[in-house]
């Protein structure tokens, strides 16, 4: 098998990727709970799964804090029941949140790297906006979309169109003042089960 080919199949077999197509109502996005301000200052943060076996990168999302706190999680498998998601956005990701999302991909055979640029007002709307426009993400594209999203941003130069998290993961460690956090957890490798959990927990505060 060439190179080419072999790599196609890599990315078709990352199991935190696979593809889904989901569109709230409006009446969905027009509950309160559909929308959370985060506190200032305004930031993008790239939250990459990665193997703890071998160091291969399983998962790209992005955490958007603009005039409303979003999470793009393309062609993620995580999700709430109390959240509305449109092509791939999620909405009302509140701090409780985006907690549950960390939980439910850290365990013990996958860290998360969490990394953050605090950006203008301007610059958080402007991805955003890119994310809301990018559509639901077919399977194994996840680090694809989230780089073409930040691609040609102010301040985002270093990100080039990649369909590798670890890639992603490394180019946006390169922008000015970003900061890094490793998340582990020694949960057991079948999450299927935190869903569950965090839908009988509270959205409250």
């Amino acid at each position: 098998m060439n190179f080419k080919a072999f790599a196609v199949l890599a990315l078709f077999a990352l199991s935190a990727c696979a593809g889904d197509n989901k569109w709230a109502t409006d009446a969905q996005m027009a509950a309160p709970s559909a929308h959370y301000v985060a506190e200032p200052p305004r930031s993008i943060t790239l939250f990459t799964v990665q193997s703890t076996r071998n160091g291969s990168g399983a998962h790209s999302g992005l955490l958007i804090n603009a005039s409303e706190q979003v999470m793009f999680d393309p062609a993620g498998t995580w999700y709430h029941p109390y959240l509305p998601e449109r092509g791939d956005v999620h909405y009302g990701v509140t701090p409780k949140m985006v907690s549950f999302y960390i939980d439910y991909h850290a365990r013990e055979t996958f860290n998360v790297i969490e990394q953050t640029v605090v950006v203008t007002p301007e610059i958080a709307e402007r991805v955003k906006q890119r994310a809301e426009a990018y559509g639901s993400v077919p399977s194994a594209q996840c680090a694809h979309s989230v780089s073409s999203i930040l691609h040609g941003v102010p301040g985002f130069e270093a990100i080039s169109g990649t369909w590798y998290p670890n890639k992603l993961m490394k180019e946006f460690g390169q922008l000015p003042g970003a900061t890094r956090k490793v998340i582990t957890d020694d949960d057991a490798d079948n999450n299927h089960g935190v869903l569950m959990v965090q839908a009988e927990h509270a959205v409250t505060q």
